[in-house]
């Protein structure tokens, strides 16, 4: 008799992996509250301010380079643990850091812990999930994420309003900080009720672990069809090597995954978020109503990353980035007009167009590069792939919380939203030339795709040997 799946137990292990990125948007989102009051304390200057606010990424990039390895030797599950109790020390250290060299150091702890857990929350699920919902229960890191962004938004505006401005000098920010130990504590709590990879068993050679939890995935028929797949699988992955991705036509795909994971970033999300009360702050926002704007972006951003996950399979991947990145080229034009025309309305007007801005973004260039770049690459070399545009992507999330307020000290508020606009419309330009539509293609259609382009290439050689 074929034993039944759970579907329950697959929902409660893709959702406790997902928690994940609860603990990413978390730490990406509350610093925006405790930089203000932190640069005031400290008096940092524009540069230490981006320090502060980017020196979690130096933690999170050395957590993706290290999770491929750390992942294979401990265990996915062993390895997310790890990231929890990291995360939950960190929120604690940021909380009683008796000086900014003792924050810094808590906040690349935790970077450390989210690398972890960014490069191995979407690796596991897809190592569990059912082939027929392994797509949707993909998308729960990134939807967690957003709510997390958006909860903590609300969490900083409501520490903010709980006591006066000289009790958020000495104590708001802390209470910001240390409020990351409460989904650090609820990730690790629920990683105790899911399993270890059965990738991973399979690996060690725990074949009979691996089938048992396949079995309450998929139930007994597809649980041996996909234990020997997994076992060719790996096969397979241990002859290959990081070589294969700068061949030609791999080399292609690599490209557009890198491209992918650093316009995911650099084109100015990422600013707004981490800068929000700031920039709310520098129109006229007071009385930490630059909180309670920030937290309507996070709300605008819940309700259009829920949308997305309706729109992607329906428009296609290449058209929602197309017109996502044009529409946020022209509100990151608007915004540079605010901050240069300085309207009188301009605190009203600013919220209506980063609300903009944030819609496109949800819709487009925030979610998709999560789900293309796992897809663009060949079972054997996704794990590789992944790892190495992610690494991109941590490194110019760097960039932009480190350079944010330099370029806005430097060159004015306007222009560095000018410069947004324009890599806005090179993001354009690129989608429309380099990235393929991947919508209702299979793995190995998808595949084809480089394949042809390797197949141009030999012939363009074979054509200047005989001329």
């Amino acid at each position: 008799m074929e034993k039944k799946h759970s579907l329950w137990y697959v929902i409660l292990i893709a959702a406790s992996a997902g928690m994940a990125g609860l603990l990413y948007g978390f730490d990406t989102a509350v610093i925006s509250g405790a930089i203000g009051y932190l640069q005031e304390l400290y008096d940092l200057s524009p540069a230490m301010e981006g320090w502060v606010i980017s020196c979690v990424m130096i933690g999170g990039v050395t957590g993706v380079a290290l999770s491929g390895f750390l992942s294979d030797r401990w265990g996915r599950k062993k390895l997310l643990m790890v990231s929890a109790i990291f995360f939950i020390i960190s929120a604690l250290g940021s909380a009683f850091a008796i000086d900014v060299t003792t924050l810094v150091l808590a906040r690349i702890l935790g970077g450390l812990g989210i690398g972890f857990a960014s490069a191995l929350s979407v690796t596991y699920i897809s190592e569990c999930a059912p082939p027929a919902i392994r797509g949707r229960l993909g998308s729960l890191y990134q939807l967690f994420t957003i709510f997390g962004i958006c909860a903590t938004f609300y969490i900083n505006y409501f520490v903010a309003n709980s006591g006066t401005h000289e009790w958020g000098l000495e104590l708001g920010w802390r209470w910001m900080l240390g409020y990351g130990t409460i989904p650090g504590i609820i990730f690790l709590f629920l990683l105790f009720f899911i399993p270890e990879s059965p990738r991973f068993l399979i690996q060690k050679g725990k074949d009979k672990e691996a089938l048992h939890i396949l079995k309450r995935i998929n139930g007994e028929e597809i649980a041996h069809k996909e234990a020997k797949e997994i076992k060719a699988s790996i096969e397979v992955e241990q002859s290959s090597s990081v070589k294969e991705l700068v061949k030609p036509g791999l080399r292609m795909a690599m490209g557009v995954g890198i491209f992918l994971a650093l316009f995911n970033q650099v084109i100015g999300m990422n600013a707004v978020t981490y800068y929000g009360p700031d920039i709310f702050r520098s129109v006229g926002f007071e009385n930490n109503t630059e909180f309670l704007a920030t937290s309507i972006i996070g709300s605008v951003q819940v309700v259009f990353t829920i949308l997305a996950i309706f729109l992607i399979d329906k428009l296609g991947r290449k058209k929602l980035m197309a017109i996502g990145s044009s529409l946020m080229a022209l509100f990151m034009l608007l915004i540079g007009s605010v901050f240069f025309f300085e309207p009188a309305n301009a605190g009203v007007l600013l919220i209506i167009l980063i609300a903009g801005f944030t819609a496109s973004f949800c819709v487009s260039m925030g979610p998709i590069p999560w789900i293309m770049i796992p897809e663009i690459f060949p079972n054997h070399l996704r794990a590789k792939a992944v790892g190495i545009a992610t690494i991109f992507l941590w490194g110019a999330n760097w960039a932009i919380g480190q350079f944010t307020p330099v370029l806005i000290n430097n060159m004015g508020s306007s222009f560095t939203f000018w410069m947004f606009a324009v890599i806005n419309v090179i993001c354009f330009i690129f989608v429309m030339t380099i990235v393929p539509e991947t919508k209702n293609k299979t793995l190995e259609e998808i595949g084809q795709l480089w394949k042809e382009d390797k197949q141009v290439e030999k012939e363009e050689k074979v054509q200047e040997e005989m001329a």
